[in-house]
């Protein structure tokens, strides 16, 4: 089998203790390196990732604890690894998946590491595109291909072998070979764009900042891994007009690192917000988030945008628009036979008399006088009870801890009544920050980053 690309292959499969680089580890790590078509050398070996192994990985794979107790730790290999990987193009079966863990890996371990790379699935997709699977066992069930250890980074690794002689065998080398220069080829970047600008944005959570001429803010975008997603956005595969200008008028580009998601999160809704960049109109519409007031016998419609913070907690309802939160009220009005007129959501009868919807027997006749007020405004009450609020649900201000295991740094995000007042980055910031709290006004994007971000089970919280 004659060379794919212009330069030696490393076919690489790693074993991990999960799927998030930036918190789990590699248990286990293989690279056959092709030189002029043909293997030159196998190396594998497992790796202590000096944390436990869940128990669905372990039986998984076959990795026990046990089993990499004794192993070298990624840093006792990184040096001869680093030197293996150097000037080949890095070849794996979803290549970003393997490419980030090692990338992670270096870091940690006080090494740069970039590589060309060479992804078999989409290499598969683009020769097989008929076929809707191709996932390794796919891969192996259409090929008709052996694995010697399934789930194990050597058996794996020589299985993508297999499977590039089999597409060579089936299509040509040369067909294989065009396919596989065209998605190893390095993304073209924009004339006015230094290498050296990419090149020195980190593969970690962070938000980053596309300025046109003159400085002015293009896009604001946010990733937890920012040099894949920025590269993305001058990738040679075919985009929308809209992605095509952005990529054309980009002339610098900025970043700025988070300890994790929800601070890029965070960040990426504040800058938009500042700086009304020309391509994110998506994310600078706004928001129509609305709730209920009652204030005596009426019923009011806010934005909650428009509310101070010690007004969320007498908010009933967060819906996304004001239609959406008028359906839920005629939902409740008909299951409570409400007064929709006594409210003030529908006009008054000519005759000022009953309303229709008492007229067919959907209204309990506080419009007509056969129900007293303060009877009505309490069954109202009890109903708009049943609705979703935007209630504080902590005595007082948190804070949401995040690491970052790449830097061994902490960020703790302080927040109090869905206001987030900023980030600290050292316990002397948080008392400055907490004082801001009387200035906060709600924002419907933090509230909606906030409130999912906490209902995760694995979210870090102190109280502050």
């Amino acid at each position: 089998m004659i060379p794919l690309l212009d330069a030696p292959l490393a076919i690489v499969d790693l074993e991990t203790t999960g799927a998030h680089p930036a918190h789990d580890r590699v248990t286990e790590i293989a690279v056959l390196e092709v030189d002029g078509g043909e293997v030159a050398a196998e190396w594998s070996t497992l790796v202590n990732p000096q944390t436990a192994i869940p128990a669905a990985i372990q039986a998984l794979t076959g990795i026990t604890n046990a089993m990499v107790a004794g192993a070298p730790s990624f840093v006792q290999l990184a040096g001869e690894l680093h030197e293996r990987l150097a000037g080949r193009v890095f070849v794996a079966h979803n290549a970003r998946f393997d490419y980030g863990f090692l990338r992670h890996e270096f870091a940690r371990a006080g090494l740069r590491f970039q590589a060309r790379t060479l992804c078999t699935v989409r290499l598969s997709r683009r020769l097989y595109p008929q076929h809707a699977r191709h996932n390794l066992d796919s891969v192996m069930a259409r090929h008709g291909l052996a694995c010697d250890a399934r789930h194990r980074a050597l058996g794996d690794a020589q299985v993508v072998w297999r499977f590039l002689q089999a597409a060579a065998a089936e299509h040509g080398i040369e067909r294989v070979a065009t396919a596989a220069r065209q998605l190893a080829r390095q993304t073209t970047l924009p004339p006015h764009i230094d290498r050296a600008v990419i090149d020195a944005i980190p593969e970690a959570p962070g938000v980053y900042l596309f300025h046109g001429e003159g400085g002015g803010p293009l896009y604001v975008g946010k990733s937890v891994a920012l040099r894949s997603r920025v590269l993305q956005h001058f990738a040679d595969d075919v985009r929308s007009s809209k992605a095509m200008q952005l990529a054309r008028e980009v002339r610098a580009i900025e970043w700025q690192r988070t300890a994790g998601e929800l601070g890029a999160l965070l960040r990426e809704a504040e800058l938009v917000k500042t700086l009304r960049p020309m391509f994110n109109r998506q994310l600078r519409r706004p928001h129509e988030l609305c709730g209920f007031a009652l204030e005596g016998e009426s019923l009011r419609l806010v934005a909650a945008g428009d509310l101070a913070i010690e007004q969320i907690c007498d908010l009933h309802g967060l819906f996304r628009s004001r239609r959406a939160a008028l359906e839920a009220l005629r939902g409740l009005a008909d299951e409570h036979a409400l007064c929709l007129q006594t409210l003030g959501f529908e006009p008054a009868a000519r005759s000022r008399g009953a309303c229709f919807r008492h007229q067919i027997r959907r209204c309990a006749g506080a419009c007509a006088g056969t129900e007293s007020a303060p009877a009505h405004r309490a069954r109202v009450a009890a109903a708009l009870a049943k609705l979703k609020t935007l209630a504080w649900p902590y005595r007082g201000p948190i804070g949401i801890v995040e690491q970052d295991a790449q830097r061994d740094a902490t960020e703790v995000h302080v927040v109090h009544r869905w206001s987030w007042l900023g980030c600290a980055r050292s316990e002397s910031e948080i008392p400055e920050l907490l004082g801001a709290a009387r200035r906060a006004v709600f924002d419907p994007d933090q509230y909606r980053i906030l409130a999912r971000h906490l209902a995760k089970a694995r979210a870090r919280i102190v109280h502050l």
